[in-house]
């Protein structure tokens, strides 16, 4: 069993979103509406199997000068434990590099996972108070979510939040 990552195409957009589907259904991941991923595709990489389906995406979104945050790994069942999300995350770890930034923020339940590639569960993460100034502006809820913000505790579905420094 062979695939490759790559970087994301719009037509990509439909095969994400039924990727994910039964990811939002279990209330693991938040669904999105078509636009979002369609404003955000040059953040997603893919996995696909040796036949050019896609099996997996993950996506990394800047969120200041040196701090991304990883979004929507997501593997197909099929293909979990062969290595496609070690693969898909390592990919936005080299982009996140190539990019300058030094710090990867995720949100998620799989715990064990992020931990085995380096992030580890955030404490009160230090920030200086004229970034948080900064950040605090943002709509985007990646950013609430880092800076652990009340108005989205009740969308965060009980994840954790992990952090690794590159």
């Amino acid at each position: 069993m062979s695939f490759t990552v790559r970087t994301a195409r719009t037509s990509d957009v439909p095969h994400v979103q039924r990727l994910i589907e039964p990811l939002v259904q279990r209330r693991i991941l938040l669904g999105k509406d078509a636009v979002v991923f369609y404003e955000a595709i040059q953040e997603f990489r893919i996995a696909e199997d040796e036949h050019g389906r896609p099996i997996g995406c993950g996506a990394l979104h800047v969120m200041w000068e040196d701090l991304a945050e990883v979004r929507t790994l997501a593997v197909v069942p099929e293909w979990l434990h062969h290595g496609v999300g070690h693969a898909l995350l390592e990919r936005l770890e080299t982009d996140a590099v190539n990019l300058g930034l030094s710090r990867l923020f995720c949100l998620t339940f799989e715990v064990d996972f992020f931990e085995k590639h380096g992030f580890s569960t955030m404490d009160e993460e230090s920030i200086d108070p004229d970034v948080y100034s900064e950040l605090v502006r943002s709509p985007d809820e990646g950013v609430a979510e880092f800076l652990d913000l009340a108005r989205v505790k009740p969308n965060t579905l009980g994840n954790t939040r992990m952090l690794k420094r590159l």
